[in-house]
C-alpha cells in the first residue's frame, strides 16, 4: 500500500464553522410552479377581478337597487322582461328588477355562502379528521359519530333542516356546515392513518414530543395540497346545494338574490326564446366560479406537491 495516498487530517476551525445552505423555500417554490400554468393564473386574477367587482358594484355610480321595482313610464306598469339595453345591461325579469343588480348581489350572497361553509368544512374536517386518525383512543368514538352522520343522505338534512327553519342565510350555511365536514374528516383521517407510524413519527413520539405538535409540524404539512384542493373544491360544492335547494322551492326567499335564486327564475321563462338571457347571464357567472376554483384548486394542489418542486 502506497502511504503517500494518504495524510492526516488536521483540525480546521474554520472548517468546521462551515455549514450547508440552501435558499429552498417551499411556499416560494409552490408559486413559482402554480405560475407556469397560464390557465390556472388567468382564472385566479379572473376570480379577483370578479370578487373585486362583487364587492364595490353597489357604491359605483350608476347602479340600481337590486329589489327595486322599475316602472314603465309609457304605460305606468312594471318595466316586465325589458331586454337588455344601455339603461339595464342586462334586461329586467318578470317583475320589472334590473337583472345586472342582482346578479351581483346573488354573487355576493352565493360567494358569503361559500366561503362560510368551505371555512367550517376545512376547520372542523381538519381538526376532527387529524384526532381521529392519530389518537387511537378517539378512533372507536368518532367512527360512531361518524357513522351516524353519514348514513343520513346530505340531501334530507338539508331539506329538513332548511324547511324547518326560516329561510334565510344563516338557515343555508348551518344547513350545510351540519354535514358538510364529514368527507374532509373522513380524507384528512385516511391519509394521516398512512403515515403515522413512520419512523420520524414514531421517534417523535419517543421523546415526548405533544400530541398536537406532531399533528401540526410532522403530518399536517404533508398533506398541505390535498387539504387545499378539498377546500377549493368545497366552495362551488356549497354553491351548488344553494342552487339545488332554490331549485326544489327550499332555498332563500326570492327577496335575497342569489345565483339559485336566479337560476331558477330563469328556468321558468327559458322556453320563451326572447327571455332566455334571463337564465344565461346568471349561469355562465355561476359556471365561471365554479370552474375557476375547480382549475386553481387541481393546479395548486399539484403545485403545493414538493414532489413537482425544482
Amino acid at each position: 500500500m502506497d502511504n503517500s495516498l494518504f495524510q492526516f487530517a488536521i483540525y480546521d476551525e474554520s472548517k468546521a464553522e462551515r455549514t450547508g445552505y440552501s435558499n429552498y423555500s417551499y411556499w416560494r417554490s409552490t408559486v413559482q410552479v402554480f405560475m407556469k400554468n397560464k390557465v390556472a393564473v388567468f382564472l385566479l386574477f379572473l376570480m379577483i377581478a370578479v370578487l373585486a367587482f362583487t364587492m364595490i358594484q353597489p357604491y359605483l355610480p350608476g347602479q340600481k337597487s337590486p329589489t327595486k321595482i322599475h316602472i314603465d313610464e309609457a304605460t305606468n306598469m312594471q318595466l316586465r322582461n325589458h331586454p337588455p339595453d344601455s339603461k339595464f345591461w342586462f334586461g329586467t325579469n318578470s317583475i320589472g328588477q334590473d337583472l345586472w343588480s342582482r346578479i351581483w348581489s346573488g354573487t355576493r350572497t352565493s360567494l358569503l355562502i361559500g366561503f362560510f361553509v368551505g371555512l367550517w368544512e376545512a376547520i372542523i374536517g381538519i381538526i376532527v379528521g387529524a384526532l381521529w386518525g392519530y389518537v387511537r383512543r378517539l378512533e372507536s368514538i368518532i367512527t360512531e359519530i361518524y357513522n351516524v352522520l353519514n348514513n343520513i343522505p346530505t340531501t334530507i338534512v338539508l331539506i329538513l333542516l332548511t324547511y324547518i327553519m326560516k329561510p334565510s342565510v344563516f338557515t343555508m350555511i348551518f344547513a350545510m356546515c351540519m354535514t358538510g365536514w364529514l368527507n374532509m374528516a373522513r380524507f384528512v383521517r385516511n391519509l394521516i392513518v398512512i403515515i403515522r407510524d413512520r419512523e420520524y413519527n414514531l421517534a417523535s413520539r419517543c421523546l415526548g414530543t405533544p400530541t398536537n405538535r406532531i399533528i401540526t409540524k410532522n403530518l399536517l404539512p404533508y398533506l398541505v395540497s390535498v387539504i387545499m384542493l378539498r377546500m377549493a373544491l368545497a366552495i362551488p360544492a356549497a354553491i351548488g346545494y344553494e342552487v339545488f335547494l332554490t331549485y326544489i322551492g327550499l332555498g332563500l326567499p326570492v327577496s335575497i338574490p342569489s345565483l339559485g335564486n336566479l337560476i331558477n327564475e330563469g328556468r321558468r321563462v327559458m322556453g320563451v326564446p326572447s327571455l332566455r338571457y334571463q337564465l344565461i347571464f346568471p349561469a355562465v357567472v355561476l359556471s365561471i366560479i365554479t370552474i375557476s376554483f375547480y382549475v386553481i384548486g387541481n393546479v395548486f394542489a399539484d403545485a403545493s406537491d414538493p414532489r413537482n418542486h425544482v
